[in-house]
């Protein structure tokens, strides 16, 4: 597919930010590992072979007595010694790289939980003896998906808002701008508290919960270029030619509104990171036992002895938003006029 000169400019101002460019594929990379997690991660086995028949439990699920015919009728505990002991006696296993789901609890420790970090443990493991480096890499995924999720349908709906204020602007743009007003000067955290406290918060809960306030992050920035584009002449011109509103909106201004709303996207994304993970370290986020880098956070507060969950959580998080705010800068670069110009 042939590229605009203006998209290939982009590109070149993109690659030219070397700092922004590598990070956005070393993010990339790294956010790729994390949706393959059961794969690198887990206390089942990637494949069994086992009487001559093929299994592979981290896909399906299978009864102990598959394997063994005096264990239960129960989904195989593949950490069990006594079933592994059947399984390998007339077969193979293969394991994951790290044997060890978010939830799994490690057996044997030579020392009391929180463990510190080891061949067997890389990174240790927490208070409750499960792996830190098992749960950081879930933890890390589910706060991304949460972040790509809240990040692009609040853009849509602020980018919808703002696009609706700025075109028709008198009392429609003013009534909104009451609304949001009022709307932002709600008690979030006051909110979310009574919430937590009739209803148990889930991924769900929480990022509808999140999507009534984050939806005003873009609403100005769109607002603003919809009131100076709807007075250009070719915006005149088409309403002269009796295009509907919706196609000047959708192919006239809107383009043009979408240089300066990309910049601020993976701002808004490192945002939305942060707000899952300061949830859950109050306590007001994702379910008891969930992967999360909050959570660490607050095992790092409460486990001041074992400096290594502390240490993890900085640097998980730390790295992640490091590497979105240098690949915002390099999408800045790109749509600055004055950067893609040669």
């Amino acid at each position: 597919m042939q590229r605009s000169p203006i998209t290939q400019r982009r590109l070149a101002a993109f690659r030219a930010n070397r700092r922004g460019y590598w990070s956005a594929i070393i993010f990339a990379a790294l956010f790729t590992l994390s949706l393959f997690a059961e794969f690198i991660a887990n206390d089942r086995p990637l494949v069994i072979w086992f009487h001559g028949h093929l299994y592979a439990p981290v896909l399906s699920e299978y009864a102990g007595s598959d394997f063994d015919p005096d264990a239960l009728p129960t989904i195989a505990d593949y950490t069990d010694p006594e079933l592994m002991e059947v399984i390998q006696k007339d077969g193979w296993v293969v394991w994951p790289l790290l044997p060890y789901s978010y939830q799994t609890v490690v057996r044997d420790l030579p020392v009391p939980a929180p463990a510190p970090p080891s061949w067997r443990n890389p990174l240790g493991t927490d208070d409750q003896a499960r792996d830190v480096l098992a749960r950081t890499i879930y933890g890390f995924r589910i706060s991304v998906l949460f972040g790509f999720t809240l990040t692009i349908i609040a853009s849509i709906i602020g980018i919808a808002a703002g696009a609706v204020q700025g075109f028709y602007g008198g009392l429609v743009d003013l009534l909104f701008q009451r609304f949001i007003e009022i709307w932002s000067g709600m008690p979030q955290l006051y909110l979310l508290i009574i919430l937590s406290s009739v209803i148990s918060p889930g991924f769900w809960v929480l990022l509808f919960f999140l999507l009534l306030f984050s939806w005003m992050a873009l609403t100005g920035v769109v607002r603003a270029e919809f009131l100076r584009g709807r007075n250009l002449e070719y915006v005149r011109a088409a309403r002269a030619l009796g295009v509907s509103d919706a196609a000047i909106m959708w192919r006239h201004i809107l383009p043009n509104a979408m240089v300066a709303t990309l910049t601020f996207l993976p701002f808004t994304l490192s945002g939305s990171v942060t707000i899952l993970a300061s949830l859950d370290f109050l306590g007001f986020g994702l379910p008891p036992g969930s992967p999360s880098l909050g959570e660490l956070v607050s095992q790092g507060k409460d486990n001041l002895q074992a400096p290594w969950l502390a240490i993890t959580a900085f640097v998980v998080l730390g790295a992640t938003l490091t590497l979105l705010i240098f690949t915002g800068e390099a999408v800045r670069d790109a749509f600055d006029p004055r950067k893609s110009m040669p």
